[in-house]
């Protein structure tokens, strides 16, 4: 299932990302995908929010990888930022399929690397400069309810 949605503001791109987080649960995997800027970071906060996690909320780009905790007895948030390495074996090198089943994983800059994290997994590519617009693909089953939640057809 493919949708696309606009967010015009930071907070437009936190909203949606609290809506989506409420609707996770563990061993959700989402891949985001865009150019530096364009809200990766700010949308993971939101899902953050909506999930109910220790924050604060920021780009692990030197830390690779950062476990957020439940507050509300939920799944924890597994951040990480896939910038930095250079193949998919370096990402494999992280251990994420151990923390994989109980956690919601975002993976930023995950494309052509998170994708063999699992066969069920939600990408998110964003663009756009002022307003920005994000396709959301959802791969398996999994994500038809989400995207009609978060994104329906119009």
């Amino acid at each position: 299932m493919v949708r696309e949605v606009r967010w015009a503001t930071t907070d437009d791109t936190q909203d949606f990302g609290r809506r989506l987080g409420a609707l996770l649960r563990g061993g959700d995997v989402l891949v985001l995908t865009g150019d530096l800027g364009a809200g990766k970071t700010t949308l993971t906060q939101g899902i953050a929010e909506g999930l109910g996690v220790r924050g604060p909320i920021t780009s692990p780009t030197f830390v690779i990888a950062r476990v957020h905790p439940s507050l509300v007895d939920g799944p924890s948030l597994v951040h990480v930022d896939a910038y930095r390495l250079g193949s998919a074996l370096e990402l494999d090198d992280l251990d994420l399929d151990a923390d994989l089943d109980e956690s919601v994983t975002v993976v930023e800059w995950g494309a052509g690397l998170a994708e063999q994290l699992t066969e069920s997994r939600l990408e998110l590519t964003i663009v756009g400069d002022d307003v920005r617009t994000a396709r959301l693909v959802g791969v398996g089953d999994r994500w038809d309810a989400v995207l009609d939640a978060v994104a329906p057809a119009r």
